[in-house]
């Protein structure tokens, strides 16, 4: 049984400005508790896909370890008992993963697997506290149009796609890409509000 948290924040646990904003949004209050993506000791929690790990399997494990992993840091530094909240989102093609690019070539390959198709945008995103821990993925499609070679080169000379799965965000100069959509817009971002409110619904939290 989930424990009545001791106010009305909650833990974000990510360094995205878009999950920032969308959570701003819809007036959940948060503190965030940001969590080791390098250095000396490596990451908190790892993003690397295991091998012969589907994508669904993927990126529901690691919003899970990430909501594990933040909950027991606050136990750990005596912290306010609230809500830990964490999300995974990743892009999906022809059962492959697309990551983060690490520069304009893998940037441009991206773009080029998805012009003019429809692919996947996974989002999952998990809740921890005291008496609860669930977890759930929202699934969406996004179908570009053909991109010209122009366009591809012009995109990724700016910063736009280099912090993104998928080498784009929906919310920036992307859109003018995205022919359709079917699921989640704010799934697509990185937090599907709906889901996230019901799961924080779940723990306790007082939303209307």
């Amino acid at each position: 049984m989930a424990t009545k948290p001791a106010d009305k924040k909650i833990y974000l646990a990510s360094k995205s400005p878009r999950r920032r904003e969308l959570l701003r949004q819809v007036g959940i209050d948060f503190e965030l508790l940001l969590l080791r993506a390098d250095g000396p000791r490596g990451a908190d929690v790892t993003e690397v896909v295991l091998p012969g790990e589907a994508p669904l399997d993927y990126v529901a494990r690691v919003a899970l370890e990430k909501a594990v992993f933040a909950h027991n840091l606050v136990k750990r530094r005596h912290l306010t008992p609230r809500p830990v909240l964490t999300a995974d989102t990743t892009v999906t093609i022809d059962g492959h993963i697309l990551g983060k690019p690490a520069n304009a070539q893998e940037a441009a390959a991206m773009l080029e697997q998805l012009s003019g198709r429809t692919h996947q945008v996974l989002t999952s995103i998990a809740v921890c506290s005291a008496g609860f821990q669930d977890q759930v993925t929202q699934v969406s499609e996004v179908r570009f149009g053909v991109l010209t070679p122009e366009a591809i080169a012009a995109y990724c000379a700016s910063s736009e796609p280099y912090d993104k799965a998928g080498g784009y965000g929906i919310q920036g100069p992307a859109a003018q890409f995205i022919e359709h959509i079917a699921g989640s817009h704010s799934g697509i971002m990185g937090l599907p509000l709906y889901e996230t409110a019901q799961l924080l619904r779940q723990a306790g939290l007082p939303l209307p």
